[in-house]
Parts: structure tokens; C-alpha cells; sequence
């Protein structure tokens, strides 16, 4: 008995040797057993008949012969069969990422669509609800009805009315507030940009009163500001741009501010067509505001869908009556 075995590495490559030699040793043999079948072959080929059975009968021998044989089976220290497993192995990883990475395109167009759904059926579950409750609030409402007279029903129903006015009255003057710090604060100063040459409203969202005062070039863009402005020059370019000069359109300074002028001329338009369309009373065609020129406020209001002009004269603007089509 060896007293000392060799190591694991010796042994592997010495079965990786036999094993290489086995193959080869069976490759020689299938050739020359090819050679044979090649040479026995014109020899065949002139004993067979033109037709017939022949050229099945040695087909059908040929597979008995083959079936007849033993399988190949490597020697028991043989490394082949762990090749094979490895390389089916490997081929099955290969194909499992292949099909993974087609399956990803898939997989992110179902995950949207499920998010969509979802998010249709939160939608939907909230209308039922709100729908359910405003059914339950109607029957409430027609059964406390029945048990009064026709003058408590009145005084209730008109009740009802004071408390919806009191309530919207309030909603309109906080929504007028929030309106006018919106101006004041975010809009005011692109509006005063626009109107100056400078870029439309919204794409440039951060303008300051040093760019406003320095102006715009030919191409919108903010020209160098200089360390002492022509103050003459500018409160005339205000007075053309927006008129005299009012008390709000003042900054710290007590100068004219171009963004302040530019925001009370923007809550004035906006309280003008609102008064206009309250005016109106339904009527679309006098719900227009004369202008006396287009100004950024105007067109601001045109892009977001606020307002339009009238389709034959772009001197008149209007709200346009969201809730119309609700009354109707």
C-alpha cells in the first residue's frame, strides 16, 4: 500500500489524461472502422440491386448491429461525465439569463399596467364611495322632507343656500389671496421678463431685479447688469411697458420695481375678466375684456388654458367658464 497518496491535483490530472486518452483511442477507432465502411462500400454498391429491399435490408442491419453493441461507457475514475453535467450546466445558465432578459421588457410593461389598474380601482372605489354617500345623504335629506310642511322645507332649503354662499365666499376670497401671493411672488417677475424681450414665462423660473433692470438682448437673454443704471431711461421703459408708475409698484428703494409693476398689472386683468364674466351672467359673447395692447399677462393666460381671445378680434379676452358645462 502507497504510504503516501498522491496529492489531489496529481490525481485529477492524471484521470483527465486517461480520460483524454480514452477519447481519443475511441475517435481511431470510429475512424477506422469508417475507413472500413468505406472501402466494403463500392463492393456493396455493386453487389445491391438497382431496387428492391437491399438498401433497406442493410439499413435495418446496421441499426441491429448498433443496437447489438454496448453503450460507451468511460472508465469509473473517468472526468468526463462531470465535463458533460458541467457544459449542460452551463448552456442551461446561459439560456435561463437569455430568457431572463427577454422576459425584463415584459415584465416592466405588466408592472405599469398593474399600477395603472390599481390605481384605476383606488379611483373607482372612491367614486363608489363618494356616490354612496351622496345617495344616503339624498334619501336622508327626501325622508326629513316628507315630515315637514312645504314652508319649513322652504325655510330649511333657503337656510341651506346662505350656509353654501357663506361657505363659497369664503373658498373665493382664500382662493383670490393664494392667486395674488402666486403673482406676486413666482409670476410677477417672468411676466416683467416677457414683456421686457426676455423668455416666455416659464422657461427661465428664476429671474431677479438686477436682470430685470439691466433688460434683454435681441435673443431673450439677460444682458450684463451695470453697477449704476440709468435711472431716467429705466422709469421711462416702465411708463411704456406698463403705464405710470403706482404707489404698489414700489420696492424697498422707493424706485419703481419692473416685477411689482408687471403683478398689479396681472391682478388687474385677472379681476377685470372675473367681474366681466360674473357680469356676463351666462352670456359668452359679453364675458370679453377690451385690452388696449397684448401683453405677457394675456398670453400667460392664453397658454395655460385660462382664457382666449376672440376668434376674429385678438384685442378681446375672456375667461373661459369651466363650470358651464357642469350647469348645463
Amino acid at each position: 500500500m502507497n504510504e503516501h497518496p498522491q496529492p489531489f491535483g496529481d490525481r485529477y490530472s492524471l484521470s483527465l489524461e486517461q480520460s483524454l486518452q480514452e477519447l481519443q483511442e475511441k475517435i481511431q477507432q470510429h475512424k477506422e472502422e469508417l475507413a472500413r465502411l468505406q472501402r466494403d462500400d463500392g463492393h456493396l454498391r455493386r453487389n445491391l440491386p438497382a431496387v428492391g429491399r437491399g438498401p433497406f435490408e442493410i439499413t435495418k442491419g446496421a441499426f441491429e448491429q448498433v443496437a447489438g453493441e454496448p453503450p460507451f461507457v468511460p472508465f469509473s475514475g473517468s472526468v468526463l461525465p462531470a465535463l458533460l453535467a458541467l457544459r449542460k450546466t452551463h448552456e442551461t445558465i446561459m439560456e435561463s439569463r437569455a430568457y431572463l432578459s427577454s422576459q425584463e421588457a415584459s415584465l416592466d410593461q405588466a408592472k405599469r399596467r398593474l399600477e395603472n389598474e390599481e390605481a384605476n380601482l383606488a379611483d373607482q372605489m372612491l367614486l363608489q364611495q363618494s356616490l354612496e354617500k351622496r345617495i344616503q345623504s339624498l334619501r336622508d335629506e327626501a325622508e326629513s322632507r316628507m315630515e315637514l310642511t312645504p314652508e319649513q322645507a322652504a325655510k330649511e332649503r333657503l337656510d341651506e343656500l346662505r350656509q353654501k354662499k357663506k361657505h363659497y365666499d369664503r373658498e373665493t376670497s382664500k382662493l383670490l389671496t393664494a392667486l395674488r401671493k402666486f403673482i406676486d411672488n413666482h409670476l410677477a417677475a417672468q411676466l416683467a421678463a416677457e414683456d421686457l424681450g426676455g423668455p416666455v414665462v416659464g422657461d427661465m423660473m428664476e429671474v431677479d431685479s438686477d436682470q430685470l433692470v439691466a433688460g434683454f438682448n435681441a435673443q431673450g437673454r439677460p444682458m450684463k447688469p451695470k453697477s449704476k443704471p440709468d435711472e431716467d431711461k429705466r422709469q421711462r421703459r416702465l411708463e411704456e411697458v406698463w403705464g405710470l408708475p403706482q404707489e404698489d409698484g414700489r420696492d424697498k428703494r422707493g424706485d419703481v420695481d419692473e416685477a411689482a409693476a408687471a403683478g398689479r398689472e396681472m391682478r388687474e386683468l385677472t379681476e377685470q375678466l372675473l367681474n366681466q364674466l360674473v357680469e356676463a351672467g351666462g352670456d359668452s359673447t359679453a364675458a370679453y375684456v377690451k385690452l388696449a395692447k397684448e401683453t405677457a399677462a394675456a398670453r400667460f393666460l392664453v397658454r395655460s388654458k385660462v382664457a382666449q381671445f376672440h376668434p376674429r378680434d385678438a384685442t378681446r379676452l375672456k375667461l373661459i367658464d369651466f363650470g358651464r358645462e357642469l350647469d348645463d
